[in-house]
């Protein structure tokens, strides 16, 4: 019997000229049959400490004053079996020199959400994949992105790839969540400490997880899923 699962995917300084070193495309995964009972119990940690249903956890909105509460998220993200978490690490995006590959910056950016996603999708499953809205062009890139990851699992009949869409991070709990997390890669990995609050919930993933998230995982963790990229010779994706 076939699962579908939904995908939700965002990222941590991922433009090429924001003075950032590091950059960080990440996803969290989740049963589509568990959807709602996640976004329930969500719901009801933002109930406990006092926050509305439409609080957005955002990474940059950590302070020691709510440090409780996204402790609480992680807690709740490690505790349920059902919730999974991958990061694709580019440590050091200044090195790039995409005249070498015959590539812009945007495309560069969607080679890697290429190899974020390939490991998480199964030909046996069928995938519902959210994207937060990046820009007014992302459209036809995400269509582009669509074709190569339906190209390169022979997924003609669209039964595996079932769709890929923009969507508002402020309506979707679990893509927020995803900024939560991959907020943590980011801020670590580009040698930050000043927020306490941060540097705790930091502290919180690598004790429950058991990784540093400084370096990559096996390919086939399942929980919290690193993947440290480093350039190599060209390649191409069909067509990317």
């Amino acid at each position: 019997m076939r699962s579908d699962f939904n995908i939700y995917c965002d990222e941590s300084c991922h433009l090429e000229n924001d003075n950032q070193r590091v950059m960080v495309l990440g996803l969290i995964w989740c049963n589509i049959t568990k959807k709602e009972e996640i976004f329930n119990r969500i719901k009801e940690i933002k109930a406990k400490h006092g926050l509305s249903p439409a609080f957005e956890i955002k990474w940059h909105k950590v302070s020691p004053a709510k440090k409780a509460f996204y402790l609480d998220l992680i807690d709740y993200f490690f505790d349920d079996d059902d919730l999974h978490f991958r990061a694709l690490l580019v440590p050091d995006k200044t090195a790039l020199n995409h005249s070498d590959f015959g590539q812009t910056h945007d495309e560069f950016y969607y080679k890697m959400y290429f190899d974020l996603l390939k490991v998480v999708i199964t030909p046996k499953c069928g995938y519902n994949i959210y994207i937060d809205i990046k820009d007014t062009r992302g459209r036809e890139k995400i269509k582009r992105l669509e074709e190569v990851l339906r190209s390169s699992n022979y997924d003609f009949s669209k039964n595996i790839i079932r769709k890929i869409q923009e969507v508002k991070s402020d309506e979707v709990a679990l893509l927020q969540l995803a900024d939560l997390l991959i907020g943590a890669v980011s801020y670590l990995n580009r040698g930050l400490s000043s927020n306490l609050g941060k540097v705790e919930i930091i502290k919180k993933i690598q004790k429950r997880s058991g990784y540093s998230l400084q370096q990559s995982t096996l390919p086939t963790e399942r929980k919290v899923n690193i993947f440290r990229w480093q350039s190599g010779k060209r390649r191409m994706i069909n067509g990317l």
